[in-house]
Formats: structure tokens, sequence, C-alpha cells
């Protein structure tokens, strides 16, 4: 296989594993830029759940409205984390739907 072959399939698992993913891509694939372009999105969409999961909390005390939010936040987490898989093999840098850019930030 070749380097951008296998640089796809690591971008991949990186963001199919999210948290353990990013993890992984820091310590054995760190000079890859194209890895962790895919690593940093992880992280964002991992952040993202975690602080909708702590949301829920506050959510549940809204009956319905509540736990529409949460639906729509869940959905919006999951579309992304399922973007991010198919642009990590397209072997091209595109963030992944809503929650991509906020990786920009990140400097590693």
């Amino acid at each position: 296989m070749s380097k951008k072959e296998d640089s796809k399939i690591f971008a991949f698992l990186t963001a199919l594993l999210s948290i353990i993913g990013f993890v992984v891509a820091i310590i054995a694939w760190r000079k890859d830029r194209y890895v962790m372009f895919y690593a940093k999105q992880s992280l964002v969409i991992f952040i993202a759940y975690v602080v909708v999961m702590i949301l829920k909390l506050l959510l549940n005390l809204i009956p319905i409205l509540g736990t529409a939010i949460f639906i729509i936040l869940i959905i919006i987490i999951v579309l992304s984390w399922l973007m991010s898989w198919i642009y990590a093999l397209s072997g091209d840098k595109k963030y992944a739907w809503f929650l991509g850019r906020w990786s920009k930030g990140i400097k590693l």
C-alpha cells in the first residue's frame, strides 16, 4: 500500500474510534498531517458528545422540549461523526458538518 492509502486508513480508524483513535494518533501517527487533521476533529466530536451528555441532566428538567433538543443535538453529533469517516476515506481534508471547523483551533 502507498503512504497516501495508509494515511486514509489510519485517518478513518482515528475518526471511527473517537477519543481512543485520537490518543492512538497522537502516539503513533503524530507526524502524519492527514491523520492528525481527522484526529483533531475526532477530539472535537468526542468533547461535543460529553458536553451534550452533561447538558442532558439540565434538559431532563424540561419535559418534552428538553428531550427534543437532546435528540437534535445527538443527531448532529452522530452525523458529524459519520461524515468524518467518509471524509477520512476520501483522501481530501474536509471538515465534518457542523462540528469539524472547531478543530481549527487545536494546535498539536
